[in-house]
């Protein structure tokens, strides 16, 4: 797992592949960290709980947010004042197969696991997981 220049990306670094901004969530699998080291991104002891955090928080958009198209994810997720968010939507629709105004229901694991994927990919300019993985972590956040 490592980047071109053969050093891990953050993500992959952190087991954290959606790049989620440390708060104060108790999520499974966090991990203690040097705020010098890492101050801004969660750490995960596995890419698993990394994973599965990403899909919570994703499918955390959907129930308690309400929102319904993957334009409207994405903007949550990378929102316009931090983010190029009109190249992160048509990134992540193209890699999803997903477009960004159909109806999109995060509760179908299949659904989940390619959005999932599509911002693993943007946010590392690569996806180094396995679809197994991924699926086991969509599962584990469908039960949450």
């Amino acid at each position: 797992m490592t980047g071109r220049d053969g050093v891990p990306t953050r993500g992959e670094r952190n087991n954290n592949p959606g790049n989620i901004w440390r708060d104060m969530t108790p999520w499974l699998g966090l991990q203690a960290r040097d705020p010098a080291v890492e101050a801004r991104f969660c750490v995960f002891d596995s890419a698993l709980h990394g994973i599965r955090a990403l899909c919570i928080v994703l499918l955390n958009y959907q129930r308690l947010d309400g929102l319904k198209t993957l334009a409207q994810v994405i903007t949550r997720w990378a929102p316009p004042a931090e983010n190029d968010t009109g190249s992160y939507v048509t990134d992540v629709e193209r890699h999803a197969g997903i477009g960004r105004s159909d109806p999109l229901n995060l509760e179908h694991p299949e659904a989940l696991q390619k959005v999932a994927k599509a911002i693993i990919q943007h946010e590392n300019g690569r996806c180094v997981y396995g679809d197994d993985l991924i699926a086991h972590a969509v599962r584990l956040a469908l039960a949450h």
